[in-house]
């Protein structure tokens, strides 16, 4: 299922986000080589799937997230640092239809990544919160999920920082994850 935007336009790329020290605008073609070193650190590809992200992977993925937006209405940013103006990682919403038990139909997915030389500032939790800003405002009422490899303590602690509470224990391509959901809902008098 493709969760649709009731009333909604369908937006053409992510728009900008801007916090006290963090840019999220829309991903580029030349963000691709600031991608590939982020997505091939052991300190983010061990709790997403084990392996380094080939230059094809990394691509792929690229091409994904400038796709979600004209398709979809939402998608992923690029996370930009101000002060260097250095791509540190990718953050936003998704449906990637993922074949798991229980089922995340009807849900919009959250993810982020951010390069480990950023890791312990606080960004992931200062991006969340911009983008969730966004998506209550702009999606309407919905159901989010994420999930997180129990394993990942800090991407754990954003996700309950940002409101999301544990929702149940699975498997995803045989690795143990958590599952969590946040729900937002109808603006009153709706």
């Amino acid at each position: 299922m493709v969760f649709t935007l009731a009333g909604a336009s369908v937006l053409r790329q992510a728009p900008v986000l801007e916090t006290p020290r963090l840019r999220l605008r829309p991903h580029r073609a030349d963000d691709f080589d600031a991608l590939h070193a982020i997505w091939s650190e052991p300190d983010v590809y061990r709790y997403i799937g084990g392996v380094p992200a080939t230059r094809q992977d990394v691509w792929m993925r690229l091409l994904r997230y400038g796709g979600m937006w004209p398709l979809l209405g939402y998608g992923f940013w690029a996370v930009e640092e101000k002060a260097s103006g250095a791509l540190v990682g990718d953050l936003g919403y998704a449906d990637f239809q993922r074949q798991i038990t229980p089922s995340l139909d009807g849900m919009l997915e959250l993810g982020w990544v951010l390069a480990p030389a950023v890791h312990g500032r606080g960004y992931a939790s200062e991006a969340l919160a911009a983008v969730l800003a966004w998506g209550d405002a702009y999606l309407g009422a919905h159901r989010a999920a994420c999930i997180i490899s129990p394993e990942n303590v800090a991407s754990l602690r954003v996700a309950e920082k940002a409101g999301f509470r544990a929702w149940c224990e699975t498997t995803f391509h045989d690795a143990p994850i958590r599952l969590f959901t946040r729900d937002v809902p109808a603006p009153a008098g709706s």
